[in-house]
């Protein structure tokens, strides 16, 4: 029998790591500075995976501290409204929930200022987490902010070791995020400290950039990436689509163009409906032609992500999505 609060079956798709606030401009185009006033957006690259999968119709559970403050519960209230299991939440007493001030500047750019001296995801130690619910993943997915400093590092690791134990796929996207980490020397050595580990591995243009140190986007630099435990190695592009490499074939699928008002989340949501999709069908993984349907939904899904503002409000549902496919 499985442990009470922790679903049973093996579908469940477990998201590891940061939940936080963004606060956006209520006006487009400008500097932080320059910002008259901002809007809360919760987010968190494995909170909004989280919700993406709930909102799929998937099983998601996240695992993560926040805040015992407003913030910290609004955020917990945001991933049970959704749908997302909250046994693996835990609430710290003496840190804040992490916020997070961003903003698309006019040359499209965007800008961070992070508030973290330390927040409460930061503080998540190895023996807090609720290993019965890692245990009944079979999916395991995460990020690399959760490496940057202790103890949430050796409460990351010791998750996916567990996850790993079980059985579960390791999934890493490592949505980078220079301002927070020390140098981007060190961030480039800790996000491939674990590269080897994961089964699935997703990355941005941007991305393959900095951890090939090539300004090429081919094939040749993308598996410069490539390492002998992994099954899939996606490259995403944006408004050019995304490229997918497994041991077996390559190639490359087009994106859907749509009115793009705000890219926040869109990876994300790529992400969950890729794992969604895995889980009702591993051999996925190894048949190219449902490969390129998954991913024909999963770039369907980020691109309907971009047509609203903040990530976790525009999120779709599976219709939302097969709707996009068919009107294209």
């Amino acid at each position: 029998m499985a442990p009470i609060g922790v679903p049973s079956d093996k579908s469940l798709i477990v998201s590891f790591g940061e939940m936080l606030i963004d606060f956006v401009p209520t006006e487009s185009g400008v500097s932080l500075a320059e910002a008259p006033g901002f809007l809360k957006a919760p987010g968190g690259a494995p909170a909004n995976v989280a919700i993406a999968v709930a909102r799929l119709g998937g099983k998601a559970s996240f695992v993560g501290k926040l805040g015992d403050d407003e913030f910290g519960h609004m955020l917990a209230d945001i991933l049970k409204k959704n749908g997302v299991s909250e046994d693996g939440i835990l609430f710290d007493q003496g840190a804040r929930t992490a916020l997070a001030f961003v903003t698309l500047r006019a040359d499209g750019e965007r800008e961070f200022m992070f508030y973290r001296n330390p927040s409460a995801d930061m503080l998540l130690k190895p023996e807090e987490l609720n290993l019965d619910l890692i245990r009944s993943s079979k999916v395991f997915h995460y990020g690399s902010i959760s490496l940057i400093v202790e103890p949430c590092r050796s409460a990351h690791l010791k998750a996916m070791e567990v996850a790993k134990q079980s059985g579960a796929l390791l999934s890493y996207d490592p949505n980078l995020r220079l301002p927070l980490w020390p140098s981007a020397d060190e961030a480039r050595k800790q996000i491939l400290s674990i590269w080897d580990k994961a089964d699935v591995i997703k990355v941005s243009d941007v991305e393959l950039e900095f951890l090939t140190g090539s300004d090429k986007i081919d094939d040749e630099t993308a598996m410069k990436l490539w390492h002998p435990n992994l099954t899939l190695l996606l490259v995403t592009l944006g408004e050019k689509g995304s490229r997918y490499y497994t041991k077996n074939f390559h190639g490359s699928v087009d994106a859907f163009h749509v009115n793009t008002v705000d890219t926040t989340g869109a990876g994300d949501s790529f992400v969950g409906a890729l794992l969604c999709k895995i889980v009702e069908d591993p051999t996925i993984l190894e048949n190219e032609s449902k490969l390129r349907e998954v991913l024909k939904f999963a770039n369907a899904c980020g691109a309907i992500t971009t047509t609203k503002k903040g990530a976790i409000p525009a999120l779709p549902t599976e219709a939302d999505a097969l709707a996009l496919i068919k009107g294209a």
